[in-house]
């Protein structure tokens, strides 16, 4: 790599930039001689992260003989006996890199820590005079946020103290690997994952569906688990109704490339003024007493918390009381103790939808559920931000498409495929 003080890296996913970043900062600090107090940082978003990443492998890397009395278990800080230090930091509390000089740093899975903790409390503690300090900036682009102007800045040539290094995941994984992740998320995800580019996501939010592809008239199967995934509003109140279905047990569905396995959209709930919970509950019962298997639900986790306008219970606890006595013992809850990033639902719904190499993996009963297609259509991005919803475009949407996504990311998760913070 170019011998620039400032590197940013961003390759693609389990290709080795993180094991590339932790052995180039432990060098460097075991070869330090301008100063008898070196201090070099292996830094994640957040302190538990910093740990997982970097603290088990930084005590194995270093020989016994060239540490200083016993690694600090508490402060994750390894005292070498040329004097420099190896300190392992989450990003999550940067004031903790401040009052001291600092000779090298790196940030790995840039894209997800702060935006000001660059600019505001590393970039001064490099300065110390006689002592110019280092920073490699690691991790998969998310968007165009402040790691993507950071690159672009990188890659000026007016920036001589800047450099830019890339590589796709293609170049170090298993073709077969490449081939299965193509298989496991949409294009758009994909590119950016494994290809580390950083892709523009404006414009609609959910830009794999089309009408014309998504849209067949699927049939709902009585056996077969009914899912039912809540988001908790007033106006509308919602609920999406699906089931997965196999496509070898059906006939009707004339759809080129659609998986073996899909998610079939056979109804909703929308009722778009004055509603609650239990409306919601009630009108699920009307419409679906009738079905003979299990019923699972899913949603919004944040909706199980209790407050004190909730003086019946919680949002999940009246689901409970509502359906029980309808379903029985087939009623099972699915709902998760928190929800997954928004642009981590985003994501699982695109790949659900249609994966990279073109596979339809959820089809929409387009007349029984009609508000679900107007939301897939309809919901956009923040326009400038890093990949968010822009909920106030149009109150009407997005919570129906919400619901469907938690659903998806439980059930269906990228995350089998993606490590969000990769040791590698």
């Amino acid at each position: 790599m170019a011998d620039t003080r400032f590197r940013v890296i961003p390759p693609g996913r389990r290709s080795g930039k993180t094991e590339l970043a932790k052995r180039f900062c432990i060098m460097e600090a075991l070869s330090y001689t301008d100063a008898p107090d070196g201090w070099f940082v292996l830094s994640a978003p957040t302190h538990a992260q910093a740990k997982r990443i970097f603290w088990r492998d930084t005590k194995a890397m270093i020989p016994p003989e060239l540490i200083l009395g016993k690694p600090r278990e508490a402060e994750m800080t390894v005292r070498l006996i040329n004097g420099a230090e190896i300190s392992v930091l989450g990003m999550d509390t940067p004031e903790r890199i401040e009052g001291r000089p600092l000779d090298g740093i790196v940030l790995d899975e840039y894209a997800n820590m702060k935006e000001g903790v660059w600019q505001e409390n590393l970039r001064p503690a490099l300065s110390t005079r006689g002592r110019p300090g280092w920073a490699w900036f690691t991790g998969v682009p998310e968007g165009r946020n402040h790691y993507y102007r950071l690159a672009m800045m990188a890659r000026r040539e007016d920036t001589p103290d800047w450099s830019y290094h890339h590589w796709t995941s293609a170049e170090v994984l298993d073709p077969a690997e490449i081939a299965s992740a193509k298989a496991d998320m949409d294009e758009l995800t994909f590119i950016q994952e494994y290809e580390g580019s950083f892709v523009n996501f404006s414009g609609r939010c959910y830009y794999s569906f089309t009408r014309e592809t998504h849209c067949h008239p699927v049939e709902y199967d009585p056996n077969l688990p009914l899912i039912l995934s809540f988001d908790f509003n007033v106006s509308p109140g919602v609920c999406v109704i699906a089931q997965e279905q196999q496509r070898e047990r059906h006939t009707k569905y004339p759809v080129k490339d659609l998986a073996e396995f899909f998610t079939a959209i056979i109804g909703e709930v929308h009722i778009p003024q004055n509603s609650n919970t239990p409306a919601v509950c009630r009108k699920i019962a009307a419409d679906w007493s009738h079905h003979k298997g299990d019923v699972l639900y899913y949603g919004d986790a944040t909706g199980g918390a209790k407050g004190t306008a909730q003086v019946i219970g919680s949002d999940w606890e009246i689901i409970k009381n509502e359906l029980k006595p309808v379903f029985g013992s087939r009623l099972r809850s699915r709902v998760p103790r928190s929800n997954p990033r928004e642009r981590v639902r985003i994501n699982a719904m695109n790949t659900r939808l249609t994966s990279a190499d073109g596979e339809i993996h959820m089809l929409v009963h387009e007349t029984k559920a009609p508000f679900v297609v107007t939301d897939l259509e309809g919901v956009i991005l923040l326009e400038g931000g890093g990949g968010e919803i822009d909920k106030r475009a149009d109150p009407n949407l997005t919570h129906l498409s919400d619901a469907l996504g938690y659903y998806i990311e439980k059930s269906k998760p990228l995350a089998k495929r993606i490590t969000t913070y990769s040791t590698i």
